[in-house]
């Protein structure tokens, strides 16, 4: 039996890709090691987003290649957005690479590392419920990817150029998986797509996202329901309504990416500062106690000092649960490239960390603010730097991106440990919480 290792880099929607990968294999009889040394093949799925993310895929073909020269049988194969990006340059300088994989072909992974002829695809590979996968996440959650490509055309971004435009997988097909996945175990659900909102309307269905959520909160098993990656203008007050659904949770991650108008402008955004706090606001009346978690991106091309002021208000007034900082990164292909990169790189990591050190006393207030009361909890495991430590996550902590909860087990080994749990909340930080079981 072969043994492959299979190393995801950039976003949820990535690993999910992989998990195709890693289930077709399993089918054909590869068995899934971690240790890349001692594997007879290893597979880098890349993220090639934005630049520090091709750093991060040329360093790992560097040292996969390093791993190939001392064991010369090792097969190396690069697959993902990275090679999907710029796939002819990449033979030019790495021959010694043994395939690559763009993003239309996860499914014929084992044809590919075989040498094996196959049908390439002519657009981006979308499963379906049929499509073989090895969920790679805790056994009580699952990301669940509703999508593939993007019809919006933000200046900065180059996931159109890569991921090719939106299409929508049926719901009867969304539904079927979600069924396998509960009656597997699995308590929460977390919809990704490049934009969940946008869902349907490639098909001209507007409401879909609404359909599907109210069609999910049916199926027995399943516990939690979160909307990852939501346009700003497509949260609809239909919208809003189906999220009361107690197992839906209240929970939005909505990439305002800017607010100061000229510059929102530039980057071919639709919603400035003034429009998304009325938004926020909208958010919070009719989901009391909603989550929210947005994106940001600084050092844009024309990001003055007034205009980086205007983004430092808006995070003051906006009071994001959670919040990530990107620096602009200058991508060939899109809209701002003409732009260029004027702005020094030092600046902008300064105004992102003054941007994370604001977030940070916002999140510490609101982490205080639940300490003593008693939260639901979805448990992922024992805390790695702790056996005696379990590790989890609220209803307005979405995984891998946001803090989570440490939790102190019961002081009884024999009282039942499902995977909701009542936490009482005992302690805070900037941006995760502790407590202990409710006995």
């Amino acid at each position: 039996m072969k043994t492959v290792s299979l190393i995801t880099f950039g976003c949820a929607k990535n690993l999910v890709d992989s998990e195709v990968m890693a289930g077709c294999l399993r089918e054909a009889g590869y068995a899934l090691a971690s240790d890349l040394s001692t594997s007879d093949i290893v597979i880098l799925n890349t993220c090639g987003f934005i630049g520090p993310a091709k750093d991060e895929a040329v360093a790992a073909i560097e040292n996969a290649l390093a791993l190939k020269r001392k064991k010369p049988s090792t097969r190396v194969v690069v697959a993902g957005c990275y090679t999907e990006r710029y796939e002819p340059e990449l033979r030019k300088t790495y021959p010694q690479v043994d395939a690559w994989v763009g993003v239309k072909d996860y499914d014929q992974i084992v044809s590919i590392v075989e040498g094996k002829d196959f049908r390439a695809s002519d657009r981006t590979f979308l499963l379906s419920h049929r499509t073989p996968r090895a969920l790679s996440t805790p056994a009580s959650w699952a990301y669940l990817k509703i999508s593939e490509g993007c019809s919006h055309r933000c200046a900065y971004c180059s996931i159109p150029l890569i991921k090719g435009t939106y299409r929508s997988r049926p719901i009867s097909s969304i539904l079927e998986e979600v069924r396998r996945l509960a009656a597997a175990g699995v308590k929460e659900i977390n919809l990704i797509s490049q934009d969940t909102t946008y869902f349907g309307r490639d098909k001209s269905r507007s409401g879909s996202l609404v359909r599907l959520l109210r069609e999910m909160t049916k199926i027995g098993g399943l516990e939690w329901i979160r909307i990852l990656y939501g346009y700003p203008e497509e949260i609809t007050s239909d919208l809003l309504e189906a999220m009361g659904e107690p197992k839906i949770c209240p929970y939005l991650d909505i990439p305002f990416q800017h607010a100061a108008p000229a510059l929102v402008r530039k980057m071919k955004r639709a919603m400035d500062g003034d429009r998304a706090l009325r938004l926020l606001e909208r958010i919070r009346k009719n989901l009391p106690g909603a989550a929210v978690r947005t994106s940001l991106i600084v050092g844009f091309p024309g990001e003055g000092f007034a205009e980086f002021r205007a983004l430092q208000t808006f995070v003051r007034e906006a009071a994001f649960d959670h919040l990530g900082v990107f620096t602009y990164s200058r991508e060939e292909g899109t809209a701002a490239y003409r732009l260029g990169d004027p702005i020094d790189e030092r600046l902008k990591q300064e105004r992102r960390e003054a941007i994370l050190r604001a977030q940070a006393g916002i999140s510490a207030s609101k982490l205080k603010a639940h300490v003593g009361r008693t939260l639901d909890v979805l448990l992922e495991g024992a805390w790695k730097d702790d056996g005696r430590t379990l590790v989890g996550r609220t209803r307005f902590q979405a995984p891998e991106v946001d803090g989570v909860v440490f939790v102190r087990p019961p002081s009884r080994s024999d009282l039942p440990l499902g995977p909701i749990q009542k936490v009482e909340i005992t302690a805070s930080d900037v941006y995760d919480l502790q407590g202990k079981t409710v006995e």
